[in-house]
């Protein structure tokens, strides 16, 4: 697998690591790197203040994960999401304004708000990613060197610490040290799912046994792939042959780009999405803490449920489907063995696409802290330098699914599902952590 990897990713400096986190994981679930230059940006620039705490801490976090791009976006959905929730509660101690996600904190009326959220992220990213505890080192320290009151600042730190104790406390068994086991063995026969190209094994078989944060599994189960005599089949199958193949002659330049600008790991993009709205919005920290914690809750559960139904219906990937395609059953299908799609397919099975599942699951919740209607710009690490604007939340969502279609890596019935399912998802998070005044 490694070896494969460096091919493909070429002789450049962050290689290694990336090919020893996919070792430690065992997931490589992009190919895209960044340069050389890019990767000093990432570890050495010092984050500039955006927006009040809460939006410049999760700067911060999603930072910190941007040398993970491609490699396990499960995982970075669950640490955010711990992140957030930390943050979250140690804000409420200060003023109770919501529900607690982990009760027990002290009152700490009079705290700095600034170290209690500093503290609180700081010490959860550390846990969480410890190799890059000096960049998280540095702001910390910058953070708490602008806050004036010893005294709030102390207090702050105390209540910040206490509640990312608690919050990673609680997530200390949740089964995430587990999911890569057992090992994913396929099985013969049209319709499972095999490895797919440079990949030889299945990530994390057993992230669908994670503990979600907030939705109970069984009230958001999908109903699985199509038949695959189906003419429902067939249609999918011919369209994805068409346009998802590398050299498709019907995918346009804007189908292309948006292909490759939702390649990137979605905890990733849809965390700077938020960012930007709540900063728009003019969020106060309570507010952010909330919107933050809602979203990530959402696409950690997104990718927990997804990965359920996905090694629950192990259905194979377009690029399994296309090349065996003379074995389906189906009549309406031609096999074409040499089709190649038009990004990597990511090493899990074809349904539900989980890309889906969380775009739509992070909408549904920004939709309801904002509404629908707001406009915003995105950029992409999988397409430095290109910027796309939107009129609505679901507008992003849609093309968000709809990029696995256009890059040849999802049947449109994945895409359709996971865009059920992420809604259900989005939609019952968002219930939690209600006012209580």
């Amino acid at each position: 697998m490694i070896a494969d990897f460096l091919k493909l990713a070429g002789d450049r400096p962050l290689v290694p690591r990336l090919a020893r986190l996919a070792a430690l994981t065992g997931v490589a679930l992009a190919l895209t790197v960044p340069s050389f230059a890019q990767e000093a940006d990432i570890a050495h620039a010092p984050p500039k203040p955006r927006g009040n705490a809460v939006t410049h801490w999760n700067a911060v976090a999603t930072d910190a994960f941007k040398p993970s791009q491609g490699t396990n976006p499960m995982g970075q959905s669950r640490a955010l999401a711990i992140v957030h929730a930390a943050i979250h509660d140690a804000l409420n101690a200060i003023d109770h304004r919501y529900e607690a996600y982990t009760p027990g904190l002290a009152d700490a009326r009079g705290a700095s708000v600034d170290a209690a959220v500093a503290a609180a992220a700081h010490d959860v990213l550390v846990a969480q990613v410890p190799d890059q505890s000096a960049m998280v080192e540095a702001e910390y320290a910058r953070s708490l060197a602008a806050i004036r009151d010893n005294a709030a600042k102390a207090s702050g730190i105390s209540v910040g610490q206490a509640s990312a104790a608690a919050n990673l406390l609680r997530r200390k068994d949740d089964g995430a040290d587990q999911a890569a086991e057992p090992a994913y063995v396929p099985r013969s026969g049209p319709g499972e799912y095999q490895f797919t190209p440079p990949f030889n094994f299945a990530a994390l078989p057993g992230w669908g046994r994670v503990k979600p944060f907030v939705i109970e599994l069984r009230n958001h189960r999908v109903d699985g792939p199509d038949k695959l005599t189906s003419v429902q089949f067939a249609h999918d199958f011919n369209y994805l042959k068409a346009i998802g193949r590398i050299d498709s002659q019907v995918r346009t330049a804007e189908q292309s780009q948006i292909a490759q600008f939702w390649y990137e790991d979605s905890p990733l993009g849809w965390n700077r999405i938020a960012n930007t709205a709540i900063r728009q919005q003019r969020l106060d920290n309570w507010q952010a803490a909330r919107a933050l914690a809602l979203m990530n809750f959402a696409l950690a559960d997104g990718y927990i449920a997804g990965f359920e139904a996905k090694y629950h219906f192990r259905f194979w990937r377009p690029e399994t489907a296309i090349r065996a395609g003379a074995t389906d059953g189906n009549r309406a299908t031609e096999a074409d063995p040499d089709w190649k799609p038009f990004q990597i397919t990511p090493p899990v099975p074809d349904y539900p696409s989980t890309h889906t599942v969380v775009g739509w699951a992070a909408a549904e919740v920004l939709i309801s802290v904002f509404n629908d209607r707001v406009h915003f710009s995105a950029d992409s690490l999988t397409l430095p330098g290109v910027t796309r604007e939107f009129d609505s939340f679901s507008a992003a969502a849609d093309e968000n699914g709809q990029s696995r279609i256009f890059a040849g890596i999802h049947f449109a019935h994945a895409v359709k599902d996971g865009r059920q399912q992420g809604r259900g998802i989005g939609r019952s998070v968002s219930r939690a952590l209600a006012p209580v005044h």
